[in-house]
């Protein structure tokens, strides 16, 4: 009897997760592992604390109970800085871009902990990511495409090559074709060795560049399991990649 080769590493560990958010429990018991190198998407419908657990990650909510492991590190508990400078970067949901500040200042600022070398370091990989934003550095962001505005909140988030970026509905608001080409981008970082855990709505899309996928249900962990085997799961296709009518099965169970 032979057993089976271990699987990865988990960059990202999330254990028995609570947050409070607005006087309320929004994520219970919520327990995730995100495997170095992979991208991983959670799925869920407005309202289910997808976004609530990214703030939780980045430090920015206090978890209520349970732990965020990066690696063998303990981030509970730690400051928003000290959680990026632990190799953690956010994508925000919206981008929160400094809009009266061009395309080169914001990048700039998302630089200002480096050094003067690895920030100019950074500005090269990021123009190289993205070459569309080498043409317009000395344009102010709020004059930007959507798209482009996407460009640059990925590109701050790359600017200290983090170890894990953390994206919250990066194709909010973009046209379909800009869309696709966002979710390229994101396989693309995801093939220079960054590991990736998504909040999406388009699931079709997410799906589709992910190994990994978690459906999240009223601040519970509902389905799990791999992306190729999610994106065939009767429940999946029903709610989130078709017509959305029925409760999954599991919703009322411990």
């Amino acid at each position: 009897m032979t057993s089976e080769p271990p699987g990865p590493a988990s960059a990202l560990v999330l254990r028995e997760l609570t947050v409070e958010r607005g006087g309320r429990v929004v994520v219970r018991d919520v327990s995730v592992e995100i495997p170095v190198g992979q991208v991983t998407t959670l799925l869920g419908p407005n309202g289910a604390g997808k976004s609530t657990l990214v703030l939780a990650v980045g430090g920015v909510l206090k978890p209520k109970a349970g732990s965020v492991l990066l690696g063998e590190a303990e981030l509970t508990g730690r400051r928003p800085e000290r959680i990026r400078q632990a190799g953690v970067a956010i994508v925000p949901e919206g981008r929160r871009l400094l809009p009266d500040l061009t395309v080169a200042d914001n990048l700039r600022v998302a630089g200002y902990a480096l050094s003067g070398e690895a920030a100019q370091a950074g500005r090269e990989r990021v123009l190289e990511l993205f070459p569309q934003l080498g043409k317009r550095l000395g344009a102010l962001a709020r004059t930007l495409s959507g798209g482009e505005q996407q460009m640059v909140a990925i590109g701050r988030a790359l600017m200290a090559r983090p170890r894990i970026m953390l994206l919250d509905e990066p194709s909010l608001g973009l046209a379909p074709l800009l869309v696709k080409e966002i979710f390229n981008l994101i396989a693309k970082i995801n093939g220079r060795a960054v590991t990736v855990l998504m909040v999406e709505q388009n699931a079709r899309q997410a799906l589709r560049i992910s190994h990994k996928a978690y459906v999240l249900e009223k601040g519970r962990v509902t389905l799990s399991g791999s992306a190729a085997r999610l994106i065939e799961d009767p429940y999946v296709v029903e709610v989130y990649l078709g017509k959305a009518s029925t409760e999954h099965p599991w919703e009322n169970q411990p």
